[in-house]
Protein backbone atom coordinates (compact mmCIF):
# COMPACT_ATOMS: atom_id res chain seq x y z
CA UNK A 1 0.00 0.00 0.00
CA UNK A 2 1.06 3.61 -0.49
CA UNK A 3 0.83 6.37 2.14
CA UNK A 4 -2.93 6.58 1.58
CA UNK A 5 -3.42 2.84 2.11
CA UNK A 6 -3.89 1.85 -1.56
CA UNK A 7 -2.06 -1.35 -2.60
CA UNK A 8 0.82 -0.30 -4.83
CA UNK A 9 0.41 -3.15 -7.30
CA UNK A 10 -3.25 -2.28 -7.80
CA UNK A 11 -2.94 1.51 -7.95
CA UNK A 12 0.27 1.99 -9.89
CA UNK A 13 1.79 0.31 -12.91
CA UNK A 14 5.44 0.34 -13.90
CA UNK A 15 7.27 3.64 -14.37
CA UNK A 16 10.22 4.54 -16.53
CA UNK A 17 12.30 5.70 -13.56
CA UNK A 18 11.92 4.81 -9.90
CA UNK A 19 14.01 6.87 -7.49
CA UNK A 20 14.79 5.54 -4.01
CA UNK A 21 15.38 8.45 -1.63
CA UNK A 22 13.66 11.82 -1.38
CA UNK A 23 16.67 13.98 -0.52
CA UNK A 24 18.27 16.46 -2.90
CA UNK A 25 20.00 13.86 -5.10
CA UNK A 26 16.84 11.79 -5.37
CA UNK A 27 14.74 14.84 -6.15
CA UNK A 28 17.36 15.87 -8.70
CA UNK A 29 17.10 12.49 -10.42
CA UNK A 30 13.31 12.71 -10.44
CA UNK A 31 13.49 16.23 -11.89
CA UNK A 32 16.01 15.18 -14.55
CA UNK A 33 13.86 12.22 -15.61
CA UNK A 34 10.67 14.27 -15.64
CA UNK A 35 12.30 16.92 -17.84
CA UNK A 36 12.94 14.18 -20.40
CA UNK A 37 9.25 13.29 -20.51
CA UNK A 38 9.62 10.05 -18.54
CA UNK A 39 7.20 8.66 -15.99
CA UNK A 40 8.72 8.92 -12.51
CA UNK A 41 8.05 7.74 -8.97
CA UNK A 42 9.97 8.42 -5.75
CA UNK A 43 10.07 6.11 -2.73
CA UNK A 44 10.93 7.82 0.56
CA UNK A 45 10.91 5.96 3.86
CA UNK A 46 10.02 9.07 5.91
CA UNK A 47 6.97 11.28 5.66
CA UNK A 48 9.44 13.94 4.50
CA UNK A 49 13.20 14.11 4.06
CA UNK A 50 14.97 14.57 7.42
CA UNK A 51 18.60 13.75 6.60
CA UNK A 52 21.57 15.57 5.12
CA UNK A 53 19.48 17.59 2.67
CA UNK A 54 17.83 19.67 5.39
CA UNK A 55 20.53 19.62 8.09
CA UNK A 56 23.05 21.75 6.19
CA UNK A 57 23.92 25.41 5.60
CA UNK A 58 22.12 25.72 2.27
CA UNK A 59 25.41 27.04 0.92
CA UNK A 60 25.86 26.20 -2.76
CA UNK A 61 29.62 26.78 -2.83
CA UNK A 62 30.49 26.02 -6.45
CA UNK A 63 33.65 28.12 -6.80
CA UNK A 64 35.70 26.35 -4.06
CA UNK A 65 35.28 22.99 -5.83
CA UNK A 66 37.64 21.33 -8.28
CA UNK A 67 37.58 18.44 -10.73
CA UNK A 68 34.37 16.42 -10.93
CA UNK A 69 32.84 18.35 -8.04
CA UNK A 70 33.30 21.63 -9.91
CA UNK A 71 31.74 20.10 -13.03
CA UNK A 72 28.72 18.80 -11.10
CA UNK A 73 28.45 22.05 -9.14
CA UNK A 74 28.44 24.14 -12.31
CA UNK A 75 25.53 22.12 -13.68
CA UNK A 76 23.77 22.17 -10.31
CA UNK A 77 24.03 25.96 -10.16
CA UNK A 78 21.86 26.34 -13.25
CA UNK A 79 19.44 23.66 -12.06
CA UNK A 80 19.02 25.47 -8.73
CA UNK A 81 18.25 28.69 -10.58
CA UNK A 82 15.74 26.88 -12.78
CA UNK A 83 14.05 25.25 -9.79
CA UNK A 84 13.91 28.56 -7.95
CA UNK A 85 11.95 30.00 -10.86
CA UNK A 86 9.68 26.97 -11.25
CA UNK A 87 9.07 26.03 -7.61
CA UNK A 88 9.25 29.49 -6.06
CA UNK A 89 11.95 28.56 -3.55
CA UNK A 90 14.16 31.17 -1.88
CA UNK A 91 17.54 31.49 -3.58
CA UNK A 92 20.17 34.17 -3.07
CA UNK A 93 22.64 34.87 -5.88
CA UNK A 94 24.92 37.01 -3.72
CA UNK A 95 28.03 34.82 -3.87
CA UNK A 96 30.26 33.92 -0.93
CA UNK A 97 32.48 36.18 1.17
CA UNK A 98 35.79 34.77 2.37
CA UNK A 99 37.09 36.48 5.52
CA UNK A 100 40.90 36.28 5.70
CA UNK A 101 42.55 36.93 9.07
CA UNK A 102 46.18 36.28 8.17
CA UNK A 103 48.46 37.18 5.23
CA UNK A 104 48.85 33.49 4.30
CA UNK A 105 45.09 33.27 3.76
CA UNK A 106 45.26 36.30 1.45
CA UNK A 107 48.06 34.57 -0.45
CA UNK A 108 45.93 31.44 -0.86
CA UNK A 109 42.99 33.49 -2.15
CA UNK A 110 45.27 35.26 -4.65
CA UNK A 111 46.63 31.91 -5.82
CA UNK A 112 43.15 30.61 -6.68
CA UNK A 113 42.33 33.87 -8.45
CA UNK A 114 45.42 33.50 -10.63
CA UNK A 115 44.66 29.84 -11.34
CA UNK A 116 41.11 30.59 -12.46
CA UNK A 117 42.25 33.49 -14.63
CA UNK A 118 44.87 31.27 -16.27
CA UNK A 119 42.16 28.67 -16.90
CA UNK A 120 40.03 31.25 -18.71
CA UNK A 121 37.58 31.75 -15.82
CA UNK A 122 38.19 35.35 -14.75
CA UNK A 123 35.95 37.00 -12.19
CA UNK A 124 35.27 33.86 -10.15
CA UNK A 125 37.49 35.12 -7.29
CA UNK A 126 37.39 38.87 -6.56
CA UNK A 127 39.83 40.02 -3.89
CA UNK A 128 38.45 42.42 -1.27
CA UNK A 129 39.92 44.76 1.29
CA UNK A 130 39.15 44.49 4.99
CA UNK A 131 36.68 47.40 4.96
CA UNK A 132 34.63 45.80 2.19
CA UNK A 133 34.55 42.45 4.00
CA UNK A 134 33.33 44.24 7.14
CA UNK A 135 30.62 46.04 5.18
CA UNK A 136 29.34 42.82 3.66
CA UNK A 137 29.39 40.78 6.87
CA UNK A 138 29.43 42.87 10.04
CA UNK A 139 32.70 41.19 11.10
CA UNK A 140 34.55 43.27 13.70
CA UNK A 141 37.60 41.07 14.41
CA UNK A 142 40.60 43.43 14.51
CA UNK A 143 42.89 40.89 12.83
CA UNK A 144 40.78 40.88 9.65
CA UNK A 145 43.16 41.33 6.69
CA UNK A 146 40.72 41.31 3.78
CA UNK A 147 39.25 38.47 1.78
CA UNK A 148 37.35 37.71 -1.37
CA UNK A 149 33.98 37.57 -3.03
CA UNK A 150 33.11 34.39 -4.93
CA UNK A 151 30.24 35.87 -6.96
CA UNK A 152 28.96 32.70 -8.66
CA UNK A 153 28.03 30.92 -5.44
CA UNK A 154 24.39 30.65 -4.32
CA UNK A 155 22.44 30.11 -1.13
CA UNK A 156 19.17 28.28 -0.53
CA UNK A 157 17.25 27.67 2.68
CA UNK A 158 17.70 23.92 3.29
CA UNK A 159 14.57 23.68 5.43
CA UNK A 160 12.43 25.13 2.67
CA UNK A 161 14.16 23.92 -0.50
CA UNK A 162 13.49 20.18 -0.27
CA UNK A 163 9.76 20.54 0.58
CA UNK A 164 9.35 23.13 -2.18
CA UNK A 165 10.99 20.94 -4.82
CA UNK A 166 8.98 17.91 -3.62
CA UNK A 167 5.70 19.84 -3.90
CA UNK A 168 6.66 21.12 -7.34
CA UNK A 169 7.42 17.63 -8.63
CA UNK A 170 4.18 16.27 -7.17
CA UNK A 171 2.27 19.01 -8.95
CA UNK A 172 4.02 18.00 -12.19
CA UNK A 173 2.82 14.41 -11.88
CA UNK A 174 5.77 12.70 -10.20
CA UNK A 175 4.40 10.04 -7.83
CA UNK A 176 5.69 9.94 -4.26
CA UNK A 177 5.39 6.85 -2.05
CA UNK A 178 6.06 8.22 1.43
CA UNK A 179 6.61 6.30 4.66
CA UNK A 180 7.62 3.41 2.43
CA UNK A 181 10.89 1.54 2.94
CA UNK A 182 12.65 -0.47 0.24
CA UNK A 183 13.57 -4.00 1.30
CA UNK A 184 15.03 -5.40 -1.91
CA UNK A 185 15.98 -4.64 -5.51
CA UNK A 186 16.18 -7.24 -8.28
CA UNK A 187 16.76 -6.86 -12.01
CA UNK A 188 14.48 -9.14 -14.02
CA UNK A 189 12.81 -9.40 -17.43
CA UNK A 190 14.29 -6.23 -18.88
CA UNK A 191 13.31 -4.12 -15.88
CA UNK A 192 13.78 -3.81 -12.15
CA UNK A 193 11.49 -5.05 -9.38
CA UNK A 194 11.65 -3.15 -6.09
CA UNK A 195 10.22 -4.72 -2.95
CA UNK A 196 8.86 -2.28 -0.38
CA UNK A 197 7.10 -2.40 2.95
CA UNK A 198 3.88 -1.54 1.09
CA UNK A 199 4.26 -3.99 -1.77
CA UNK A 200 6.25 -4.33 -5.01
CA UNK A 201 7.02 -1.65 -7.58
CA UNK A 202 8.57 -2.05 -11.01
CA UNK A 203 10.49 0.27 -13.29
CA UNK A 204 12.71 0.29 -16.33
CA UNK A 205 15.44 2.11 -14.42
CA UNK A 206 16.06 2.55 -10.69
CA UNK A 207 18.18 5.30 -9.13
CA UNK A 208 19.37 4.63 -5.58
CA UNK A 209 19.95 7.99 -3.88
CA UNK A 210 19.79 7.21 -0.18
CA UNK A 211 22.95 9.01 0.91
CA UNK A 212 24.58 7.73 4.10
CA UNK A 213 22.01 4.94 4.37
CA UNK A 214 23.43 3.14 1.33
CA UNK A 215 24.78 0.50 3.73
CA UNK A 216 21.21 -0.34 4.76
CA UNK A 217 20.22 -1.21 1.19
CA UNK A 218 23.44 -2.28 -0.56
CA UNK A 219 25.84 -3.15 2.27
CA UNK A 220 28.51 -4.86 0.16
CA UNK A 221 28.75 -1.85 -2.15
CA UNK A 222 28.99 0.52 0.82
CA UNK A 223 31.72 -1.59 2.41
CA UNK A 224 33.72 -1.78 -0.81
CA UNK A 225 33.70 2.04 -1.00
CA UNK A 226 34.45 2.51 2.73
CA UNK A 227 31.28 4.55 3.22
CA UNK A 228 30.79 5.85 6.74
CA UNK A 229 28.60 8.51 8.33
CA UNK A 230 30.09 11.91 9.03
CA UNK A 231 28.30 13.68 11.86
CA UNK A 232 28.41 17.42 12.45
CA UNK A 233 27.68 19.73 15.37
CA UNK A 234 25.62 22.66 14.10
CA UNK A 235 23.83 25.61 15.69
CA UNK A 236 21.26 28.23 14.81
CA UNK A 237 21.84 31.46 16.71
CA UNK A 238 20.40 34.95 17.04
CA UNK A 239 22.79 37.88 16.68
CA UNK A 240 22.45 41.67 16.97
CA UNK A 241 20.93 43.43 13.98
CA UNK A 242 24.35 44.81 13.02
CA UNK A 243 25.40 41.28 12.01
CA UNK A 244 23.79 41.10 8.61
CA UNK A 245 25.45 38.79 6.11
CA UNK A 246 25.11 39.91 2.53
CA UNK A 247 26.37 36.43 1.56
CA UNK A 248 27.53 33.20 3.25
CA UNK A 249 30.87 33.59 5.04
CA UNK A 250 33.88 31.27 4.87
CA UNK A 251 37.05 31.55 6.97
CA UNK A 252 40.58 30.17 6.82
CA UNK A 253 39.30 26.92 8.30
CA UNK A 254 37.06 26.61 5.24
CA UNK A 255 39.88 27.26 2.78
CA UNK A 256 41.82 24.21 3.93
CA UNK A 257 38.76 21.98 3.42
CA UNK A 258 37.48 22.81 -0.07
CA UNK A 259 39.38 21.27 -2.94
CA UNK A 260 40.07 24.31 -5.11
CA UNK A 261 41.86 26.06 -2.24
CA UNK A 262 43.15 23.02 -0.34
CA UNK A 263 44.90 21.51 -3.36
CA UNK A 264 47.09 24.57 -3.93
CA UNK A 265 50.64 24.74 -2.49
CA UNK A 266 49.69 27.96 -0.68
CA UNK A 267 47.26 25.97 1.48
CA UNK A 268 50.06 24.16 3.35
CA UNK A 269 51.21 27.14 5.49
CA UNK A 270 47.60 28.05 6.27
CA UNK A 271 46.89 24.52 7.48
CA UNK A 272 50.11 24.31 9.49
CA UNK A 273 49.49 27.64 11.21
CA UNK A 274 45.82 26.98 12.04
CA UNK A 275 46.52 23.50 13.39
CA UNK A 276 49.57 24.70 15.30
CA UNK A 277 47.88 27.75 16.83
CA UNK A 278 44.52 26.06 17.58
CA UNK A 279 44.87 22.32 18.12
CA UNK A 280 41.54 22.42 19.98
CA UNK A 281 39.74 23.53 16.82
CA UNK A 282 41.72 21.10 14.67
CA UNK A 283 40.66 18.29 17.03
CA UNK A 284 36.98 18.90 16.27
CA UNK A 285 37.79 19.21 12.52
CA UNK A 286 36.24 22.66 12.36
CA UNK A 287 34.86 24.35 9.27
CA UNK A 288 34.11 27.81 10.64
CA UNK A 289 31.44 29.20 8.34
CA UNK A 290 28.12 31.01 8.52
CA UNK A 291 24.95 31.48 6.52
CA UNK A 292 21.99 33.68 7.37
CA UNK A 293 18.46 32.38 6.98
CA UNK A 294 15.62 34.57 5.71
CA UNK A 295 14.51 35.16 9.33
CA UNK A 296 17.88 36.72 10.18
CA UNK A 297 19.24 33.90 12.32
CA UNK A 298 22.70 32.51 11.60
CA UNK A 299 23.57 28.90 10.92
CA UNK A 300 26.89 28.22 12.64
CA UNK A 301 29.24 25.32 12.22
CA UNK A 302 30.55 22.88 11.88
CA UNK A 303 32.52 19.95 13.30
CA UNK A 304 33.22 16.57 11.69
CA UNK A 305 33.47 13.04 13.11
CA UNK A 306 33.32 9.83 11.06
CA UNK A 307 32.09 6.38 12.03
CA UNK A 308 29.95 3.62 10.57
CA UNK A 309 27.58 3.95 13.53
CA UNK A 310 28.35 7.34 15.11
CA UNK A 311 27.36 8.17 18.66
CA UNK A 312 24.25 10.35 18.87
CA UNK A 313 25.56 12.14 21.96
CA UNK A 314 26.98 15.62 21.43
CA UNK A 315 29.48 17.18 23.80
CA UNK A 316 29.17 20.83 24.80
CA UNK A 317 32.89 21.31 24.15
CA UNK A 318 32.36 21.64 20.40
CA UNK A 319 29.43 24.03 20.80
CA UNK A 320 31.35 26.18 23.28
CA UNK A 321 34.29 26.45 20.88
CA UNK A 322 32.09 27.41 17.92
CA UNK A 323 30.23 30.01 19.98
CA UNK A 324 33.47 31.52 21.25
CA UNK A 325 34.86 31.76 17.72
CA UNK A 326 31.63 33.37 16.53
CA UNK A 327 31.81 36.00 19.26
CA UNK A 328 35.47 36.70 18.49
CA UNK A 329 34.67 37.16 14.78
CA UNK A 330 31.56 39.31 15.07
CA UNK A 331 32.17 41.01 18.41
CA UNK A 332 28.82 39.97 19.88
CA UNK A 333 27.60 37.02 21.92
CA UNK A 334 25.38 34.59 19.98
CA UNK A 335 22.17 33.33 21.55
CA UNK A 336 21.54 29.67 20.73
CA UNK A 337 18.10 28.91 19.33
CA UNK A 338 18.64 25.35 18.05
CA UNK A 339 21.28 22.63 18.09
CA UNK A 340 21.38 19.53 15.93
CA UNK A 341 23.56 16.78 14.59
CA UNK A 342 24.12 16.99 10.87
CA UNK A 343 24.99 13.85 8.93
CA UNK A 344 26.25 12.91 5.49
CA UNK A 345 27.94 10.00 3.73
CA UNK A 346 31.74 9.97 3.77
CA UNK A 347 33.83 7.73 1.53
CA UNK A 348 37.20 7.43 -0.17
CA UNK A 349 36.26 9.87 -2.92
CA UNK A 350 33.64 12.56 -3.39
CA UNK A 351 31.07 10.29 -5.07
CA UNK A 352 29.85 6.72 -5.12
CA UNK A 353 28.56 6.01 -8.62
CA UNK A 354 27.85 2.40 -9.54
CA UNK A 355 25.54 0.04 -11.43
CA UNK A 356 25.43 -3.00 -9.13
CA UNK A 357 22.70 -4.64 -11.22
CA UNK A 358 21.44 -3.99 -14.74
CA UNK A 359 19.19 -0.94 -14.65
CA UNK A 360 20.09 -0.04 -11.05
CA UNK A 361 22.14 3.15 -10.73
CA UNK A 362 23.63 4.29 -7.42
CA UNK A 363 24.24 8.04 -7.00
CA UNK A 364 25.61 9.10 -3.60
CA UNK A 365 27.62 12.18 -2.66
CA UNK A 366 30.25 10.88 -0.23
CA UNK A 367 31.47 14.18 1.15
CA UNK A 368 29.85 17.34 2.51
CA UNK A 369 28.91 19.01 -0.78
CA UNK A 370 25.58 17.37 -1.51
CA UNK A 371 23.58 20.60 -1.76
CA UNK A 372 26.29 22.12 -3.96
CA UNK A 373 26.75 19.26 -6.41
CA UNK A 374 23.91 16.77 -5.88
CA UNK A 375 21.67 18.09 -8.65
CA UNK A 376 24.60 17.84 -11.04
CA UNK A 377 25.32 14.25 -10.01
CA UNK A 378 21.64 13.39 -10.49
CA UNK A 379 21.55 15.02 -13.93
CA UNK A 380 24.66 13.09 -15.00
CA UNK A 381 23.14 9.82 -13.76
CA UNK A 382 19.96 10.23 -15.80
CA UNK A 383 21.89 11.56 -18.79
CA UNK A 384 24.01 8.40 -18.96
CA UNK A 385 20.88 6.31 -19.41
CA UNK A 386 18.53 8.56 -21.38
CA UNK A 387 20.75 11.15 -23.04
CA UNK A 388 20.76 14.94 -22.63
CA UNK A 389 17.75 16.90 -21.45
CA UNK A 390 16.17 19.94 -23.09
CA UNK A 391 18.03 23.19 -22.43
CA UNK A 392 17.17 25.11 -19.28
CA UNK A 393 15.54 28.47 -19.74
CA UNK A 394 18.24 29.98 -17.47
CA UNK A 395 21.09 28.13 -19.14
CA UNK A 396 24.07 30.33 -19.90
CA UNK A 397 22.89 33.29 -17.82
CA UNK A 398 24.75 34.71 -14.85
Amino acid sequence: MDAQGVPLSAAHGPVDVLVIGGGIVGLGAAYAAHRRGLSVAVVERQQRATGASIRNFGHLCVTPQTGQALAYGTVARELWRQLAAEAGLWLRETGTVVAARHPDELALIAALRRERETAGRPGEVVELGADEVRRLTGITAPELQGGALLPRDLQADPREAVPAVTAHLQAQGVRFHLRTAVTGIRSADGGVRVETTRGPLSAGTVVVAVGHDIDQLLPELAESADVQRCTLDMLRVAMPAAVRLEAPVLTGWSLIRYGAFASLPEAAPVRARLHGDRPDLAAIDLNQMYTQRPDGTLLVGDTHARDISPSPFQTEVAADLMLAETQALFGAAPRVIERWQGVYASGRGDYLVAEPQPGVHVAVVTTGIGMTTGLGLAEATISRVFGPAPALSHEGTS
